[in-house]
This record gives C-alpha cells, structure tokens and sequence, in this order.
C-alpha cells in the first residue's frame, strides 16, 4: 500500500512540473543539477557565453545553499531567523531574478528540492521578500507575487513528506 501512495505522489509532482512553462522546467533541471551536484551544468546547459556566465554566477549564490539546509530555524523559534530568511531572501532573489521562475509553485517545487521538506513554512516569505525587491522588475513584480495563492500563504501547516521526483536532463528531449 505504501508503494502504491508514493507512485501517487511521484505521479503528481510529475504532473505539476509537467504544468511549468518550457523555461521554468529547463530553469530547474539547471538549478537542481548546479545546487545538488548531480552533473556539470556548463558542460550540460551552457549554450552561449551569457549562459554560461549565469551558470556561474548561479554556482556562487548556491554557495548558500549548504548553510541554509543546515541551519533550517526551528518553527515558532525566532533566533537565527534573520540570518536564515536574509541568505534565503538573497538567493531566492538571485533565481527570480533570472526571470526564468514565474510562479510561486515553480518556486516551491525548485526550493523543496533544493532545501528539503523542512523548508516548507519558509518558502511563502522568503518568495514574497525576494519578489518585491527593487531588484525584480515592477510588472514582473506583480505577477510573481499574484502567483502566491491565498491558501499557501496562510496555510496552517505544512507536508514533511520528502519530494519524490527531481527532473534532469534528458538529451533528446532538450535537444529539441
């Protein structure tokens, strides 16, 4: 029975990030490949030198990464809060600034992977931090923030189930 819950669960994290725009896809196989380590992402996403450039800037702010896996706060304790919410903040801008993610659930779906499902309660704010930097475009601005539903930003609790499905590279598929 176990089984049969997690290829449910795998199937619809499969179909959300089936529902992602082309580039939102594309941007988080890169981000999952550059923040986790699975491949090079020059070798394997790096088509021009502007790409690769913001490959490697990406690989500088993910840096943070291993730091704020490692000091999740505790919820309802605020010390550590500002440390972990500004690193969270700057990295998360760094992404919406790309302005490859245009949704709060791209959003999510790149950020439970990369930080775990313990990241969960921080997602909300840290995505509406980086959203309404001056940083990101008004009119930019305004649709990412539109994109955070009511029910997530309120929501009473969070999943700890752990993600299931990590998109990668599929050299066909890309290709085309």
């Amino acid at each position: 029975m176990a089984t049969t819950g997690n290829a449910s669960m795998t199937i619809n994290e499969m179909r959300e990030f089936a529902s992602f725009e082309a580039c939102e896809q594309r941007y988080i196989k890169r981000s999952l490949d550059i923040g986790l380590g699975r491949q090079d992402a020059f070798r394997v996403w790096g088509r021009s030198a502007e790409e690769c450039a913001a490959i490697r800037a990406q690989y500088v702010v993910y840096h943070e990464l291993k730091w704020l896996r490692d000091n999740l706060p505790a919820e309802g304790r605020i010390d550590g809060l500002d440390s972990f919410i500004g690193k969270l903040t700057r990295v998360a801008a760094f992404d919406l600034g790309q302005e490859r993610i245009a949704s709060f659930s791209a959003f999510r779906f790149l950020y439970e992977r990369l930080l775990g499902a313990e990241a969960r309660p921080w997602l909300p704010s840290a995505f509406c931090a980086a959203s309404a930097l001056p940083q990101i475009r008004p009119e930019r601005r305004k649709m990412l923030l539109q994109s955070l539903s009511e029910a997530a930003a309120t929501a009473p609790g969070w999943s700890d189930r752990a993600p299931a499905f990590y998109p990668e590279y599929v050299e066909q598929a890309e290709a085309a």
